[in-house]
């Protein structure tokens, strides 16, 4: 998994990631039905290239490489999977 959006991210859901993103990997996005309902924005694993320019554009400072996620936010890797699982 190559960048995982964590817990800064839930209730904020600042859209600057969406806008950096070159292959539009996170989402809901603000058109999407779901914007509103969800919790926080994801990151698509299959999808993202990697390219970590989400990283410099999030306000929260909610995005991290997977191998740079803090432990207390572990859950986050199978949070961000599950979403594009459902």
């Amino acid at each position: 998994m190559p960048h995982i959006i964590a817990e800064p991210c839930i209730k904020t859901k600042d859209t600057s990631c969406v806008d950096a993103c070159p292959v539009d990997c996170i989402h809901p996005t603000k058109d999407e039905a779901d914007f509103e309902t969800s919790d926080q924005l994801f990151i698509d694993p299959d999808t993202c290239i990697d390219c970590g320019l989400c990283v410099d554009e999030c306000p929260v400072q909610a995005i991290f490489q997977d191998e740079d996620l803090p432990e207390e936010w572990s859950k986050f890797v199978q949070i961000n999977i599950d979403y594009y699982n459902k």
